[in-house]
């Protein structure tokens, strides 16, 4: 799988979506990370809330791996637009 995120929001349903693949519970993954049950919903739910160790720790959890590269620009007139910051 491949994803290309713009807003925190979209990681909600990759999260989610990766866990029951992964045949996880929200309970289970949760004791994997030593964490609540409650805080891992919160986390699926919003994950703005997420904290970069967090993030990474989720990931490794879930055999998921974060990159981070040079935005493709279409042409080379193209701006970055200041709202996708």
């Amino acid at each position: 799988m491949k994803q290309i995120l713009s807003l925190a929001d979209q990681l909600a349903p990759i999260l989610q979506a990766t866990r029951k693949s992964a045949g996880l519970s929200q309970t289970e993954l949760a004791k994997r990370l030593d964490l609540s049950q409650s805080r891992l919903s919160a986390m699926e739910l919003d994950p703005s809330s997420i904290g970069l160790d967090q993030l990474l720790a989720l990931c490794s959890a879930l055999h998921l791996e974060l990159l981070v590269q040079t935005k493709e620009l279409v042409s080379s007139d193209t701006a970055l637009n200041p709202q996708e910051w």
